[in-house]
Order: structure tokens, then C-alpha cells, then sequence
């Protein structure tokens, strides 16, 4: 699957009837929520038939496109279906019980509900919202896909504006040549990361470059009369400075996790659980600014197009062992040089780690973790969360 996004031009009326389709597609969402909750051992097909009744009893509920309200639906299943697949697996901590959505951010439809113009420059959307004809931004052609293998459109509302999602059906693979390269990856917040060969990936801290600016922006906020029209223009520049942070970290994931698969033959990484590592208060802001796990997310993804192997193992003691002989040298998040006193080896701590990663990975050392690749599905649910193969048009 590939997701082509463009910008949405419009004027503000119809930018008016978008919102409204989305506060639908949210009310939609948070009905099918409730009936769950209230009713236990409800199935999706019960989800679905509920928006035929939500359509009959709300006036605007009938205006959105009947397959968005069931896109919306699923949407209410998908986390129903986590939250059951997180108790029967045992996962320890929080199960991710689905909450209710005060604001939603975004509404599917299908394959009705739009229509693409013939130079595929303009999309109508034809529900009862009527929201007319919107103008696509950008210079990716959608010429080179045929109308069918277009499953869903998505309309998502940021900060800077409307953008359009296109999810086109194309199996993508792209052949590499043989690099003869076997390298373990250690995850850090001193460098971003450090493989097995001894090289460096410095940490770019975009949250930490912007913390100073973001405070600003906040301190405006904070000042401005609550219901203010200068309030909620101080709260749309601080939403724009945090969309930027967000785009960096996300560009540099992407364009990382690229280069290191196709400079490689076999990834192997640390299967890091950083929920439970945010806990720890002190380096919690440090580890979700280096986005770890959308980093390693697309390196699956890129590892299945390229037809790279990708091993994941697990983290513990890769640190704290010796690459060299394998002694188990204690040592504090604050010391960042290993010194092993049974063979003398001194090296820098996360080299020594990389290896000891790559030795797990080629079965040298205890057990490996898991083994395979992601699907574009996996790295981006329904309700895109950040990640996804978004090929910007323009870009």
C-alpha cells in the first residue's frame, strides 16, 4: 500500500463543511464506543448496522457518507479489537481500554462519497455536507494509478491546514544488489544510534532544539483571555511549531531508516519496550524525542520493500556484557565507556552493545526475538498516528 497526501485548497465555507464532516465522523465514532460498552459481546457487524440507526435519529449523522460512518465504526472496533488482543496476550501494564474523543482530527470514506476530477488535480466530495470541489496541492501525478486502486480517501485537519489522503493498492518492491554488510544497531539517546562497525548516527533532539520557542509560545497562550479569537491564534502558532517538530523527527526517521537499509543485507536491533521505559521520568522527554519506535518501525517496512532481513532481539545485558569474552561488567546509564576487567577490552559503551546485538541477532549469543517485516498497515492504523508511507505531494 502506498499513501499519496496532498493539500487541500478551498475557501472557508468549505473548509467549514469539512469540520463538520469530521465532528460527525468523531460523533459517529464515540456512539459506536458507547453501544460497546454498553451492550458486551457486540460484534463490528452490530457496529455497522448502529450507523444506519445514528443516521436515522441525527440529521447530521445522515448527511456523512454511509461508508465513512462505517469507516468510523471501524475505527471504534479496531480499538475494541487491541484492547481484547492486549488481555488475551497478557500484556502486562494499562491494555489500552478505548476512551472517547473530545476532538477527532480526521474522516474516511471509501470508495463512494468522492470523485476525483479527470486531470486528477480536483476532488468533489458529494455527501450531504456538500462541501463542492477542493483543489489538490502539489506535483505527484495521480495519473499513474487507475481510479480502482484507490481505496480510501481521508480527509485529516492539522494545524496548517486540510490535507487529502489518498490509500492506493500497489505492492511495492524494489531489487537491491547484495551488500555483503551484517550490522547491529544500538539504540541511544547520546547518538542516535551506533552499529556494530563503529559508526555514529548523531541524535538531532528537534524537541530539544525548540523547547525555548515552544515555552514562548505558551507563556502567549497562557496570557490570552480564555474564548479569545488572540487565544486560539496564539494556540494555532503553538500547534504549528509542534507539527514542525513532529515532521522533522518523522523526516529523519524515514530518511535514516532508509539509508541504513539499503546499505545492508541483515539488520539487527534491540526489541526495545519503550512504554515501560518512559516511566522513568528523568529520560522520558530524551526517549520519545528520539522516536525510537518509528524508527525501527520504518526500518520493517523499508527491510520488506528491499527484501533485507531484519532480526530483533532482545535488549537485556547487551550493555552491561563484553563483546570480547562475554563478562558481565556492571555499569550506570552515566557511564558511557566499557572497561572489562577480565581481558582489558575499552571501547565506547554503545559499540560494545551494537556488537553484542549483532552477535544475539546471528544466534552467537542466547536467543533471538522476533524475526520478519511490517506492512505499511502495521506502521499506521486507521487513525494515522504519525507514521505511514506518505509521499507529500511537492516533495
Amino acid at each position: 500500500m502506498l499513501v499519496l497526501e496532498a493539500k487541500l485548497r478551498a475557501k472557508d465555507w468549505q473548509y467549514k463543511l469539512l469540520e463538520e464532516a469530521i465532528r460527525a465522523a468523531n460523533f459517529v465514532r464515540n456512539k459506536a464506543l458507547k453501544h460497546w460498552m454498553d451492550n458486551r459481546g457486540v460484534s463490528k457487524n452490530d457496529l455497522q448496522k448502529l450507523c444506519a440507526t445514528l443516521a436515522k435519529e441525527y440529521d447530521w449523522a445522515g448527511k456523512l457518507n454511509s461508508q465513512a460512518r462505517q469507516s468510523s465504526a471501524d475505527r471504534a472496533w479496531n480499538g475494541i479489537s487491541r484492547f481484547y488482543a492486549n488481555c488475551k496476550q497478557g500484556k502486562p501494564g494499562k491494555k489500552g481500554y478505548p476512551k472517547f474523543k473530545k476532538r477527532g482530527r480526521s474522516v474516511e470514506y471509501k470508495q463512494t462519497g468522492w470523485k476525483l476530477s479527470e486531470d486528477r488535480k480536483r476532488i468533489t466530495f458529494t455527501d450531504g455536507f456538500k462541501a463542492g470541489t477542493l483543489k489538490l496541492l502539489g506535483t505527484r501525478d495521480l495519473n499513474f494509478y487507475q481510479p480502482e486502486q484507490i481505496k480510501r480517501v481521508r480527509v485529516v485537519k492539522r494545524a496548517d491546514g486540510f490535507y487529502c489522503q489518498f490509500l492506493i493498492d500497489v505492492e511495492r518492491s524494489e531489487a537491491q544488489s547484495p551488500t555483503g554488510k551484517t550490522v547491529g544497531i544500538d539504540l541511544g539517546l547520546e547518538f542516535f544510534y551506533t552499529d556494530s562497525e563503529g559508526n555514529h548516527v548523531e541524535n538531532p533532539r528537534f524537541l530539544r532544539k525548540s523547547e525555548k520557542s515552544l515555552k514562548r509560545l505558551q507563556r502567549r497562550v497562557s496570557k490570552r483571555e480564555k474564548g479569545s479569537k488572540n487565544r486560539k491564534k496564539a494556540i494555532n502558532k503553538m500547534a504549528r511549531k509542534h507539527l514542525k517538530v513532529s515532521r522533522q523527527r518523522r523526516e529523519f526517521a524515514v530518511r535514516t531508516a532508509r539509508a541504513l537499509v539499503t546499505s545492508s543485507d541483515v539488520i539487527v536491533y534491540e526489541d526495545l519496550k519503550v512504554p515501560n521505559m518512559v516511566k522513568n521520568h528523568k529520560i522520558a522527554k530524551s526517549i520519545s524525542d528520539a522516536a525510537w519506535s518509528m524508527f525501527t518501525n520504518w526500518v520493517d517496512y523499508f527491510a520488506k520493500i528491499h527484501g533485507v532481513h531484519v532480526v530483533a532481539v532482545s535488549p537485556h545485558f547487551t550493555s552491561q556484557d563484553c563483546s570480547e569474552c562475554g563478562t558481565r561488567v556492571k555499569k550506570s546509564l552515566s557511564t558511557r565507556t566499557h572497561k572489562c576487567p577480565a581481558c582489558g577490552l575499552v571501547e565506547h559503551r554503545d559499540f560494545n552493545a551494537a556488537k553484542n546485538i549483532l552477535a544475539k541477532g546471528l544466534g552467537l549469543k542466547s536467543t533471538v526475538g522476533h524475526i520478519g517485516t511490517q506492512t505499511l498497515e502495521e506502521i499506521e492504523p486507521l487513525v494515522f498516528s504519525e507514521q505511514s508511507e506518505q509521499v507529500k505531494f511537492g516533495h
